[in-house]
């Protein structure tokens, strides 16, 4: 059986290990030698896990974002150890439980070891919720990982719990595993990426799949926001009924109140003509921010000069950040 050493880093590795910032493992206690410094763990040794969420078409696998952190652990160390546990089916051997975009980098570099910890009380929850509570999960990711826990067995409510978020956001999310053909496109293709309006969406379709799938061909609108959704769930709600438009608890907001009876398209005819072309009616500014798309919240008074709040596409998570971390990407209409 092969066994690890620990072996004392070089010295000037020592770091902030910013590129591992929002990582849970660092509230993890590394094993460490009689002088304190982490023990480390031989690369070779290593097993990436197979049931790992994480896709590698996540944005944090991009060229540019190993690249960055490449680079950072190439001028600092590694400072944020890694959690592995035993490899039950190959002795002497070690599966991360997270920490493999560290254990890439470092091969690519050609390091032979890492700082690691050891976690054999390491569950399935317990990668759901650590990859749930990354910022760079787009929102079928975060589907994804809640489906896996629920083939796991683990129950809805069980991981709301766990990761701290409603009932209703895991619902929501994995409808996204189910959707159907025409919705899947939607969502696929970028023009609808808000969790929520696909929900509704996807209850509407359940109710009237046909009126729903005529609406979504408009080409004028290339991307779906909560405006005109709202405004297609009254006109089916007028049309057949208070609930007809498969209206849900997750839907919060004042109904627009408008006393047109002719219909959605008389409504947008309306607003059309009232509208100067020149001007946006809602601006929306489009901006990027850990790695995730999400919007600039004007109307929300920010902390201090340099800062803003921001509200991420994927889970409607509200957040105050540096205006020097944000990139803006688009002003469109909403």
């Amino acid at each position: 059986m092969n066994t690890v050493t620990p072996i004392k880093p070089k010295a000037g590795k020592s770091s902030l290990g910013l590129e591992n910032m929002g990582d849970l493992s660092s509230l993890l206690d590394a094993p460490t030698a009689a002088d304190g410094t982490p023990s480390l763990l031989q690369l070779d040794l290593i097993d990436e896990d197979p049931g790992q969420p994480r896709k590698e078409k996540n944005k944090g696998y991009s060229k540019e974002k190993m690249e960055e952190l490449e680079n950072s652990i190439k001028a600092r160390g590694v400072k944020t150890p890694i959690s592995v546990r035993k490899n039950p089916n190959s002795p002497g051997r070690y599966i991360i439980n997270h920490g493999a975009r560290r254990v890439r980098a470092s091969r690519n570099l050609g390091l032979k070891t890492i700082p690691y910890v050891l976690d054999e009380d390491y569950t399935r929850l317990d990668q759901i919720v650590e990859n749930l509570q990354r910022e760079d999960l787009n929102a079928m990711e975060i589907a994804t990982i809640i489906g896996f826990a629920l083939k796991e067995g683990i129950k809805k409510k069980d991981i709301a719990i766990a990761m701290g978020k409603s009932n209703t956001f895991v619902t929501m999310h994995t409808t996204l595993l189910d959707l159907p053909d025409y919705m899947s496109e939607i969502y696929h293709s970028g023009r609808c990426s808000d969790v929520t309006l696909i929900y509704e969406l996807t209850m509407v379709g359940k109710k009237h799949p046909e009126e729903l799938k005529v609406w979504l061909q408009d080409e004028t609108m290339e991307e779906i926001t909560r405006l005109p959704v709202k405004l297609f769930r009254e006109y089916l709600a007028k049309k057949y009924g208070d609930n007809a438009s498969g209206d849900s608890d997750v839907d919060n907001n004042s109904e627009v109140q408008n006393n047109d009876n002719q219909g959605l398209d008389s409504i947008k005819e309306k607003d059309e003509k009232q509208d100067d072309p020149a001007k946006f009616k809602k601006a929306i500014i489009k901006v990027y921010h850990n790695e995730r798309d999400a919007r600039l919240l004007v109307n929300r008074r920010p902390p201090s000069e340099g800062y803003a709040w921001l509200k991420y596409d994927d889970d409607g998570h509200e957040v105050e950040a540096d205006l020097r971390e944000v990139s803006l990407i688009a002003v469109i209409e909403g």
